[in-house]
């Protein structure tokens, strides 16, 4: 699966380098005594679905490590976690690889020594470059590294709704042909009116993407975009913000057609349900999810012991076909099974995987920028 994205990304770089790849497995893998002469506890703040039961049952296991596991939906939720307790109570959280730059000045977060986690040899090069590139704060070391790559894009209850043409669009959320049975994400739900907006000529192409450069450049093109979105907004029918509610709108709530990620709704084609994810003719919205350690972590011997076992192939590969997302470590896919090949093929055919938008690196101006024109929209 060798594809070229958007831009001067290649998706050989963005998920296989051969040098990497054909690395010898590592060992049989030593857990450091020192991880279990603290606590014996770790704190994660992870997104909801990212590890699975057996996951965490394997872990605790190997290693007499209890993880307290705190889920959330959204990058906000965790600065907000974060921020509240200045970093008291949790070792690791789970920024987005696009948020350094609100992570920043918050000193919230320490940087990695990439010497205590061997297995980092099994990451993606080019994701754990994001971290050295990006999330190197104050020149200490990178405070970022890769665990899960998704996207997101257009799912729809296969035996209720068909999109017209030969492939999915963001317009069917927006077009009338779900009858008002459709949800979104605010936020992104919008950029994707957006990609949409600019291929019926209600904006120039590129202008969506060109909103990053300034915030006079942004709010012209956004006060157009949320002008649209509240004039359609009789066909969303709910807004999501974790994994569950995507999953419940489905299968629950009478939605037809969604923007979602890919994880829940490919989790759900997985067990048997009727629904189906794919990448839209607009392009699907690539991102890297990672792991950092808490300033304030008082598990750091444990907080490495997890990621060491994180970025093992075996484990990584076999909880894809639980949360249904793409694993950052090479040859983890090896682990997952057939049906895991078998979606991602139908999530993205043809040249859908060269036509991926990696999600841009995001200021705290536009955030802010755009939580502005999402609350408008919302509270139409």
């Amino acid at each position: 699966m060798t594809v070229q994205m958007k831009g001067n990304v290649s998706r050989r770089k963005f998920i296989k380098t051969g040098a990497v790849a054909t690395a010898a497995a590592i060992g049989p893998w030593v857990i450091s005594p020192k991880a279990l002469s603290s606590s014996g506890e770790l704190n994660v703040l992870v997104w909801s679905d990212y590890l699975p039961p057996d996951y965490i049952a394997q872990f605790t296991q190997e290693t007499g490590i209890t993880i307290n596991y705190t889920g959330i939906g959204s990058n906000e939720e965790i600065i907000n976690k974060m921020k509240a307790t200045k970093g008291k109570g949790f070792d690791i959280c789970s920024p987005t690889n696009v948020r350094s730059g609100q992570w920043i000045h918050l000193d919230l977060l320490q940087p990695w020594d990439y010497d205590r986690i061997p297995n980092l040899k099994n990451a993606n090069p080019a994701m754990l470059s994001i971290g050295t590139r990006e999330w190197n704060f104050s020149e200490a070391g990178s405070h970022w590294i890769p665990q899960i790559w998704g996207t997101e894009a257009i799912s729809w209850r296969t035996d209720l709704y068909s999109p017209a043409g030969d492939e999915p669009s963001y317009g069917n959320i927006w077009d009338g042909s779900a009858e008002g049975n459709t949800m979104i994400r605010p936020h992104s739900g919008m950029l994707g009116a957006g990609l949409y907006m600019e291929t019926i000529g209600e904006l120039e192409p590129g202008d969506v993407w060109r909103a990053y450069e300034s915030e006079e450049v942004m709010r012209p093109i956004w006060e157009k975009i949320t002008a649209f979105c509240i004039a359609n907004k009789a066909q969303i029918k709910l807004f999501w913000n974790d994994a569950d509610t995507q999953k419940n709108g489905f299968l629950n709530d009478g939605v037809l057609v969604g923007q979602t990620w890919d994880g829940p709704p490919l989790a759900m084609k997985t067990d048997g349900e009727p629904v189906h994810y794919q990448a839209p003719a607009e392009g699907a919205l690539a991102w890297v999810d990672g792991l950092s350690l808490s300033k304030a972590a008082a598990n750091i011997d444990q907080a490495y012991a997890f990621v060491e076992f994180s970025f093992r192939k075996e484990p990584s590969g076999k909880a894809i076909d639980t949360h249904g997302y793409n694993s950052a470590i090479l040859g983890a896919d090896a682990f997952a099974g057939d049906n895991y090949k078998k979606n991602f093929s139908e999530a993205y055919p043809g040249k859908a995987l060269a036509n991926l938008n990696p999600w841009p690196a995001e200021p705290q101006w536009y955030a802010d920028v755009r939580t502005e024109y999402r609350n408008k929209f919302v509270n139409a």
